[in-house]
């Protein structure tokens, strides 16, 4: 059994240290919770947003004026509440006062200084060598929340037209799904997905569950809002089925990564390889529906988490590409294979890292943040191109892939890139201090 230490992150105002002596009160706790001590005649609001069958270009997604919702989804709604819920002080900290910067370089990652996410905590075991572990309802979960972090139910429109309810009961036989606040935010309008909260799921992909998250992105109609997901094993700490979403006003190196495209499948999704980044991964776009493309993208995180594999999943240009990013880290860090100068930076390379916006605790590694540290880490990430290479065809034999269109015309373009991170890497080998001055974002 594998297990490493880590300060677990706080997402709930009502969230507790397990093992910390606390009583548990049963019955009537009197906190507004959703649990059904407190929920019964509880109210909500309520998003219902319209299904869409295929996402169209960002211009189609501008002129659709019959995609119009009745309230504006991500900037009245999402983050209007958000910044409610800020003003009344549920948070931990002020994301919006920590320093952030571009990092100068050619990917242009983004280091941020968040001293505050991890104080007053003790380090806490984590089994890190099985990524489907079953529900626990005596460790905090999602229902545990105070209704007041809650921003609104989140669900399909059955009538074909989207619609806004202020204030809906909450039904617990219908399976709701709740939009709520992390209260320690990575960055402006972190909040979580948590599909069909009162089922109590643990933390593994489904394809209804990823089919309510693309959605999520789509109505957002936001490159700068974006989802992730963390398996167990890759960095999430509760096991309850959540995705996580925040808005941030650039773009994330790994969405300008070079991609290679391996095959188009029957049903229309393409899948690429990323290329001169330092974690492998996949991307998958298109589809002759929005439900192919999240069918594909769902078989190969079922794939993943049947074969215990840890991996990381970024929705990204409003939920037409997705990266599917498997990744060893913890499974490193319990081996003691990772260096004592990344582990002193108390990094969890978890989705939001790996995409390239890096979350530093220490004003030493923020001030000497640099593109060949940044790289160090993020390849420690990575699984071997060998392994790499069997988890990705074990996947295409999962998922019965059957292509109409295999790319076998970049092998050399492969090469060369794979050879260009090889000599990346080189350089990497040591913890080099940045000396270069950074574009501070205000």
């Amino acid at each position: 059994m594998l297990r490493i230490k880590r300060v677990p992150t706080i997402v709930s105002n009502y969230q507790k240290e397990e093992g910390d002596g606390s009583v548990r009160i049963v019955g009537g706790c009197g906190r507004n919770c959703l649990k059904a001590c407190c929920v019964q005649g509880a109210k909500l609001p309520l998003y219902a947003y319209k299904k869409v069958n295929k996402i169209g270009t960002e211009k189609d997604l501008v002129v659709d004026e019959a995609r119009e919702s009745p309230v504006a989804f991500l900037d009245s709604l999402l983050l209007g509440e958000w910044e409610e819920r800020m003003e009344r002080g549920l948070f931990r900290y002020d994301v919006t006062a920590c320093k952030t910067k571009v990092i100068p370089g050619d990917y242009g990652f983004v280091a941020q200084l968040n001293e505050g996410r991890h104080l007053k905590k003790r380090p806490t075991e984590f089994r890190v060598d099985k990524v489907l572990q079953p529900f626990d309802g005596s460790k905090f979960n999602f229902t545990k929340v105070g209704q007041e972090e809650v921003l609104f139910q989140f669900e399909a429109s059955e009538d074909g037209e989207a619609y806004f309810i202020p204030g809906a009961p909450i039904a617990v036989e219908n399976a709701p799904s709740f939009v709520a606040i992390n209260v320690s935010p990575i960055e402006y309008g972190h909040v979580l997905l948590i599909p069909r909260i009162f089922e109590c799921l643990p933390q593994r992909i489904d394809y209804e569950s990823f089919l309510l998250a693309l959605n999520m992105a789509i109505e957002a109609q936001s490159p700068y809002f974006r989802l992730g997901y963390n398996s167990l094993g890759a960095f999430a700490t509760i096991n309850h089925l959540h995705f996580q979403a925040y808005y941030l006003a650039a773009p994330f190196p790994i969405e300008k990564a070079p991609t290679k495209k391996l095959i188009t499948t029957t049903n229309g999704v393409k899948i690429f390889e990323l290329l001169k980044y330092p974690v492998r991964g996949l991307v998958f776009e298109g589809g002759n529906s929005l439900q192919d493309l999240a069918k594909e993208v769902s078989d190969c995180c079922i794939f993943l988490q049947d074969t215990n594999i840890p991996y990381n999943v970024l929705i990204a240009d409003s939920g037409r590409r997705i990266f599917i990013l498997p990744q060893c880290y913890a499974e490193k860090q319990a081996l003691g294979e990772v260096s004592s100068e990344l582990l002193d930076t108390q990094v969890n390379p978890a989705v939001w890292e790996i995409s390239g916006h890096i979350v530093l605790k220490r004003r030493k590694d923020y001030d000497e943040a640099s593109e060949l540290n940044a790289w160090r880490l993020l390849a420690e990430v990575s699984l071997s191109e060998a392994r790499f290479k069997e988890v990705k065809a074990m996947i295409f034999e999962a998922i019965a892939t059957c292509p109409i269109v295999e790319d076998m015309l970049l092998e050399e373009t492969t090469a060369t890139a794979l050879r260009e991170v090889d000599s990346i890497n080189t350089a990497a080998s040591s913890m080099v201090a940045g000396n270069h001055e950074c574009l501070v974002r205000q």
